[in-house]
Order: C-alpha cells, then sequence, then structure tokens
C-alpha cells in the first residue's frame, strides 16, 4: 500500500457540458508530480450514475468524448502512480429516478440520503433489488477491461430497508417487516451476500485484486465487517463533520485489526464537494502527520473539475504535505503502536451485544479519547475479542456491562496483575443490579440528582481543593471489602425544577458527605459518574485532571513515554521491529472552531526543548531526529528510563530510538 494517495471524486451532472474536453494526460501527470503523488483513485461511476468510460453494463456520461478512464490510467502507470478504481455502490441518481422501487425505504416508505425527489441529492439504492446484477456486472467490466490496481465501492454498508423487495423476503421466512430487529437481520444479510458476490466477481478475473467498502466509519467490535476488505481506508475528514478526535480514535482501533489502512483527509475547507475550498497548508501538515503517527498511509481527498483540468492549487497544497511524508516514510513502515493502556470501546462491546449504539455512548468512547490524547497516554482502542494482556490498564468507560465471556476474560486478565478503571454504569452485570468486579464498591442505584458534586481526597495537579460539579449521571454506591476511598460524593440542596431553582444553572453542594464518588478496590479504580462522555461534551479540567489520577496511579511504577507537551499535543510511540528501533512521533497544532463549528488549523506554532522520557526496558545505543538524522544526546539511569529534549518541533517531529 503507498503512502501518498488521491482520493479523486469527480461526482458530474448531466446538465454540464464538456465533460472532460480539457483534460491533458501531461498536465494530468504535471499535478501528480507536483502533488508527490504515488497513489490516485479513479473514476469508472459516480454518484450520478454516469460511466467515465465506453460501457455495455453503464451508461457513458452523455457529454463525455473518449475514455477518460482509461486514458487516466495510462497517464498515471506511465509515471509510475498506481490506480484503483471507484465505483458507487449504494448511489446511483440515474437509475434511481429511472426505478424508484429499487431505492431503501424507512418504515414510514421515505426514501434514505433525501426523502424525495424534489430536493437536491442522491438516493439509497437498496441491495437486495435487481439493482445488484447490475453493480456486480459494472464491476466486472472494470475489473476485466482496465488495468486497475485495486477498487473503492462507495456508499456500502448494513442498512435497515423496508422497500417492498426487503418486505416481501421477510414475509416469504414467515417475518414481520414491522419487526426492527428482524429488518436490520435482513439487512446484515444482504450486506454480507454482496460483499460476497463483489469478492467472487472480482476473483473470477483478477483474484487477490485489493477491494474496499466504504461506508465512512469503521465500525468497532465489527471484525466481520472489517475482514470483508483487503485493507481498510479511515474517512475522516476533520474539517468537515469528523472533528479531530476522531481519526485517532478510529485509528488505534483498526491497528489492532492486522490490516493495511489509510487515514483520508481532503484538501477541502469544509468536506467532498467543495470547489474553490482550500485548508491551510499546515492543517493538511499537521493532517498526515497525524496519519503517519498512528501507523497509517495517507489518503487526501480532491474532486476533479467537470472540463477535466487537474486545479494547480489543490496539488500545490497537497504536494507541500506529501514531500514531507516523502521524506518520512523509511520511518513508518512495519510499525505497531506501543501501548500502556487500553481503552475497551463502548460502541464494540455493544455491537457484540447486538445493539446499535446511541450517539451518547459513542460520546463516551470520544471524551475517553480525548483525556488520553491530552494526557499524553499511550493507548489502543480495543474490542471484546483483543489480547487483553497486553496492556497494564484497562478503561471500561461508562456504558460496558459485563457478563459470560468478557467477565472471564477480564477476570483472568485482573489474577495476572491486570489494573481496571470503571467508570458510570461499566462493571455492571446487564441487567444493571450490581457489580460482578471487585472495584470495592457495592451497587445502590442511580442518583437522583444531576448534577451533583465530587471532592476528591488527592490533590488535582492544576485546582485547588475544591467540591467540583460532575454535569453527568451518577451511580449511588458502598464501599464493600478492602477498599479505598479516593473522593466522596456531594449532592445538591436538590434538582433544578419550576419549583426549586437557585441561581443560573444547578443548584449549590450541600457540602456533606453523599457517600463515595471514587474507590479502589482489588480489581482498581472505580468513578460514579459518566466521566468520559462529560469530558466529550463539557470538556471539565476537573474530571480529566482525576482519570489522569486514576491511571497514573494504577500503572503505579510509571508510564512508558512522558513528556511535557502542552495538552493540544499528541504523541505516540511505534516500534519498527525489523529495523530495531522505536519512533516517537510528537505533534503540536492548536484548531480553533469558526463558522459553524468547522474546526481550522492556520498556524503552527514551533515548540522548543521538549523534555521526553521513555523506559523501552532494553537498553538504547542511539537516539536521533528523523528525517533529519540529527543525533541527540540522552540520559538513562539504572532503571533504563532514557531522558532527551527535542530541540525544535515545527508541526510534527519523529525521534528513533535504536536498540
Amino acid at each position: 500500500m503507498r503512502f501518498r494517495q488521491v482520493h479523486l471524486d469527480f461526482h458530474t451532472s448531466e446538465a454540464i457540458p464538456g465533460i472532460g474536453d480539457r483534460f491533458d494526460p501531461g498536465q494530468f501527470q504535471e499535478m501528480l508530480r507536483l502533488g508527490h503523488v504515488d497513489s490516485i483513485t479513479l473514476f469508472s461511476k459516480c454518484h450520478h450514475g454516469w460511466a467515465y468510460h465506453p460501457s455495455m453494463a453503464n451508461e457513458m456520461h452523455p457529454h463525455l468524448k473518449f475514455d477518460l478512464l482509461g486514458v487516466m490510467i495510462d497517464a498515471a502507470h506511465e509515471i509510475g502512480v498506481r490506480t484503483p478504481v471507484y465505483l458507487s455502490a449504494g448511489l446511483d441518481e440515474k437509475l434511481a429516478r429511472r426505478h424508484p422501487e429499487w431505492l431503501i425505504r424507512d418504515a414510514d416508505d421515505r426514501t434514505s440520503w433525501v426523502d424525495g425527489f424534489m430536493k437536491p441529492g442522491y438516493h439509497l439504492l437498496c441491495l437486495n433489488s435487481p439493482y445488484l446484477e447490475i453493480l456486480l456486472r459494472q464491476i466486472d467490466e472494470v475489473v476485466r477491461h482496465y488495468d486497475a490496481d485495486g477498487l473503492f465501492l462507495d456508499i456500502a454498508g448494513v442498512r435497515s430497508c423496508s422497500c417492498h423487495t426487503c418486505r416481501a423476503a421477510l414475509l416469504a421466512e414467515g417475518k414481520d417487516p414491522r419487526d426492527a430487529e428482524a429488518v436490520l437481520e435482513l439487512g446484515e444479510r444482504t450486506y454480507a451476500a454482496y460483499a460476497g458476490r463483489v469478492r467472487e466477481t472480482v476473483d473470477a478475473v483478477k483474484p487477490g485484486l485489493p477491494v474496499f467498502h466504504n461506508g465512512g466509519h469503521i465500525q468497532r467490535g465489527r471484525r466481520d465487517l472489517a475482514g470483508m476488505n483487503t485493507h481498510l481506508e479511515l474517512e475522516s475528514l476533520l474539517t468537515g463533520g469528523w472533528g479531530y478526535d476522531h481519526f485517532p480514535l478510529s485509528a488505534r482501533y483498526v491497528q489492532g485489526l492486522g490490516m493495511p489502512y489509510v487515514g483520508m483527509t481532503g484538501r477541502f475547507h469544509t468536506s467532498w464537494g467543495e470547489f474553490g475550498g482550500y485548508k491551510h497548508p499546515n492543517a493538511l501538515r499537521y493532517e498526515t502527520s497525524l496519519s503517519l503517527a498512528n501507523g497509517a498511509r495517507c489518503s487526501v481527498g480532491d474532486q476533479l473539475h467537470p472540463s477535466g483540468i487537474m486545479d494547480k492549487a489543490s496539488y500545490s497544497l497537497i504536494g507541500a504535505a506529501y514531500a514531507e511524508v516523502e521524506r518520512k516514510e523509511p520511518w513508518c513502515t512495519g510499525v505497531r503502536n506501543v501501548a500502556d493502556v487500553a481503552l475497551l470501546s463502548v460502541e464494540a462491546v455493544q455491537s457484540r451485544l447486538g445493539r446499535a449504539p446511541d450517539e451518547r455512548m459513542n460520546v463516551s468512547d470520544s471524551g475517553a479519547v480525548r483525556i488520553l490524547l491530552e494526557g499524553k497516554l499511550l493507548f489502543d482502542v480495543i474490542d471484546p475479542d483483543s489480547d487483553f494482556f497486553r496492556y497494564r490498564v484497562l478503561i471500561l468507560p461508562d456504558h460496558i456491562p459485563v457478563s459470560g465471556q468478557l467477565k472471564a476474560k477480564l477476570d483472568a486478565y485482573t489474577a495476572r496483575g491486570g489494573r481496571l478503571l470503571a467508570t458510570g454504569a461499566s462493571g455492571l452485570n446487564p441487567e444493571g443490579t450490581g457489580f460482578v468486579l471487585d472495584l470495592g464498591v457495592r451497587y445502590v442505584g442511580v442518583n437522583r440528582y444531576v448534577p451533583d458534586y465530587f471532592r476528591p481526597s488527592f490533590a488535582l495537579r492544576s485546582l485547588p481543593e475544591a467540591s467540583y460539579v460532575f454535569y453527568a449521571q451518577g451511580r449511588v454506591v458502598e464501599t464493600a471489602g478492602v477498599c479505598t476511598v479516593l473522593g466522596v460524593r456531594e449532592n445538591p440542596y436538590f434538582n433544578r425544577d419550576a419549583f426549586t431553582f437557585c441561581s443560573h444553572q444547578h443548584t449549590p453542594s450541600t457540602l456533606e458527605d453523599g457517600g463515595p464518588g471514587m474507590v479502589e478496590g482489588r480489581d482498581g479504580i472505580y468513578i460514579a459518574w459518566n466521566v468520559f462522555e462529560d469530558y466529550a461534551l463539557k470538556g471539565s479540567l476537573a474530571q480529566k485532571e482525576t482519570v489522569l489520577h486514576a491511571l497514573d496511579r494504577l500503572l503505579g511504577t510509571g508510564r512508558t513515554l512522558e513528556t511535557k507537551l502542552p495538552a493540544q499535543g499528541i504523541v505516540t510511540l511505534m516500534e519498527q521491529p525489523a529495523e530495531k528501533r522505536y519512533v516517537a512521533h510528537l505533534l503540536y497544532a492548536s484548531p480553533v472552531r469558526r463558522g459553524g463549528g468547522i474546526e481550522v488549523i492556520e498556524d503552527v506554532i514551533p515548540l522548543y526543548d521538549t523534555e521526553v522520557t521513555i523506559r523501552l526496558g532494553v537498553p538504547v545505543k542511539r537516539v536521533s531526529l528523523a528525517p533529519q538524522l540529527d543525533e541527540l544526546p540522552f540520559d538513562s539511569d539504572p532503571e533504563g528510563a532514557v531522558r532527551f529534549r527535542v530541540p525544535k518541533i515545527d508541526c510534527h517531529q519523529m525521534v528513533v530510538l535504536e536498540v
């Protein structure tokens, strides 16, 4: 898999004339060279439904006069650039208008993506309809007649569909089309059948050709869905709604799946389909560096102008970032993440239980990752099938019920010295009536006061002693067995309502002990609030520092890596076994929110003389900067800790430790 990819969108309306009329293979090659591009995804078929080449399985765009796909593939291959080919799988507006009976429908018979035909936009097609056979013929044609280096099949995933085909299928099976679970189960089978038929179609012509089915998100806990791909492309346009927390969360999970993966961002100021919108060059530098720091290759989204002219501004912007990536590649191949802590994903656990997690539960994963990033902890995101024994501490965030196989794995983990941090409803049995882990607490129930207060028995890093408001739902617990109370709850005088309210927001604390709020037991520490959900939504410093205190206490003898990077800095540590070295990645930039909530990076302020301590447990022979190759002085102690200063971090700096 190449490091410097471009995903070249080309969704082009039939209302636009002159499609590809100004395409020039030489100018195309010039832009690829300017952009330092080594792979570019080219279009066979777009969301509008048109082909960009002569086709017997589809119809060529009515205003295209030549084989644009073929010419682009030949031009790219001539200069050593790979060419995966794109087909829109879930959207085909041409066929949607001709065959509205093939569209996905909800329980109220509304269409998906756009809920009617009098609004601009696309309509999602059902892969349980006759449309699937047409799509497979289109795929076969491309694989058979073009030198594609892979396939990117877009807008594909498990859907709940109540179209007449799916309703008839359920009735034929003796199932109720009004049963949401039965509808979703059919959607699962439909998607699996689609992915299997695609693989058969491709392998009949080019066995093993890479195929990726893009649904915009790699669902944590669904290894079966991930395994339907040969590699993963993590769509995460950081300014396009995903935000700067999304990619680290996704990447820290998929690296554990053992599949090649790409981080996909865009050159757009906002998101896909934006012509004339460009992010600051520093933003793209940071985003591609973020991919490298998380073990991923890079992909940048662009959109070709209908005329076929490649936009020089785009490739100047991409090239500034990719020139840096090209220099860094030798230190980013064959790597695996080093982690002290693992976050057991709420999305993964709820998926395993057959539940579609609601947004509130996904927020818990996001809040936990944000605290781990800001706390400079080395971590992975895992699912119940992961190897727990690789980690010193396991986090169960907010909504992790425990029973059966998961309980057995956690018991084995703690029996061998592993430590747990559980919060909110985590650690309870599936009925939510009692703890099944020894966290030093007995369950009483959900606290009737929201919000309430936490008074820690330890000093926070940045704040004086106080009673801190915790906004999210809390649980009432009592101490049980051998335990240490690390802080207590304080309830407010009353909840805020029409007849009892005080001041502008919530009611103040009574300043009286309301029972334990944070307790350490045999298996680990329990915090009695949904603190990760709370941090994602409120960003309370007291909550973050409470969690970090718990993690430091559980880690005990020290972290593998410590640094004084500011809160917005990010650090990862990758092992490169074949080269007998470790590579620390240090990044710093500060996204700011503008307009309607778009996160923007413009200024990258260099950091100087950043202190770093790394404990590898093996002697370190040499420390140097990459790609500069400058050697760094370092100190080491008898316990194996290596200390050095990074003279300058300009967006991204790698430090190499040879062992």
